[in-house]
């Protein structure tokens, strides 16, 4: 079996242990439905062993981290936390000591949002690339200078190390650990039952237009954001959206400004060329995607998406298509 161990400490973020091992449990389940074994072994380790608690209050039966015994890791990730309980982790001796070992007897190595600060502490991410959780970007890169940070991927792999930004992304990457270890269609089905919008490539931006709108926009336009993001192949016009939000075009066009910082058409173009990114991702063809995403004819879906992104979908998609 390949082992997975999630090292965990004081105050760690429960989600970037529980949406990880979520994936990895439900790989085991969709193996088991084809009839195969359980490829997956979860293990949950800490310094000292026996209960640790989450920031959330919710505490995790955990392994000594000494007890793991060589060559029996195949994957070690480090979660996150806020400042204090990961200053902690940072010094504490019995980490300090045994995650290096792990990390070179490791098929991979890596983190899950600001666990990465642990482990370039250790020298372990010197002349590497790395993703963390947007927030914590700039103070990594500072206290890291020969780490290189992506400000904008969901997670990244460079070589054996995988680390992805914050919270969620966890799942993200665990879902292109398991694609590459077992297949896409399990990953697939695996996000199926997580009832997951989508899955997500690390390349994905961690900023998203519907997200950002949703975050500045006030209570009458969160409903309306949603369903314009369940309808991209609808017109969706001034007029249509002033109706669906009951107001005038003229006060329709003024709030939405104010609430959001972008005008109704900007904001419908950037949703749609967003999803148009994570359609062609997964190979689909340009006639397709333009459909789906109103964009059509494909050569209007070419022009917006070269215009924001600088490139061609075609190419887009050859690059990123999951095989």
């Amino acid at each position: 079996m390949h082992r997975v161990t999630l090292i965990v400490y004081p105050g760690f973020e429960l989600l970037d242990v529980s949406g990880p091992a979520s994936v990895f449990n439900g790989a085991n389940r969709a193996l088991g439905q084809r009839g195969q074994s359980a490829f997956y072994k979860i293990v949950i380790a800490s310094a000292e062993g026996g209960a640790v608690e989450s920031s959330s209050g919710v505490a995790m039966e955990t392994l000594q981290i000494a007890e793991l015994v060589p060559g029996t890791v195949d994957t070690v990730l480090v979660v996150g936390a806020e400042r204090e309980p990961l200053l902690k982790a940072v010094a504490d001796p019995a980490l300090r000591a045994s995650l290096p070992r792990l990390a070179s007897e490791a098929e991979r190595f890596g983190s899950v949002c600001t666990g990465g600060f642990v482990l370039a502490a250790l020298g372990l991410l010197d002349g590497r690339r790395i993703a963390t959780h947007w927030d914590s970007c700039e103070p990594f890169a500072k206290t890291f200078p020969k780490v290189t940070v992506d400000h904008d991927a969901l997670y990244v792999v460079d070589g054996r190390l995988w680390t992805s930004a914050g919270v969620t992304t966890g799942i993200d990457m665990a879902l292109a650990m398991v694609s590459r270890d077992l297949d896409a269609a399990i990953a697939g089905e695996v996000a199926r039952r997580l009832v997951l919008y989508a899955r997500r490539p690390g390349y994905q931006s961690q900023f998203s237009p519907i997200l950002e709108a949703q975050v500045k926009g006030d209570s009458p336009f969160d409903d309306l954001i949603g369903w314009i993001q369940s309808n991209l192949d609808a017109p969706l016009d001034v007029p249509v959206l002033a109706t669906r939000a009951g107001l005038t075009e003229r006060t329709f066009h003024r709030k939405f400004v104010t609430a959001t910082g972008m005008t109704p058409a900007r904001f419908v173009e950037a949703a749609r060329l967003d999803a148009a990114r994570m359609l062609l991702s997964r190979g689909l063809s340009l006639k397709t995607v333009a459909a789906e995403v109103g964009l059509f004819p494909p050569a209007r879906l070419a022009n917006a998406f070269e215009r924001r992104f600088g490139i061609a979908p075609r190419l887009y998609r050859d690059m990123h298509a999951e095989l």
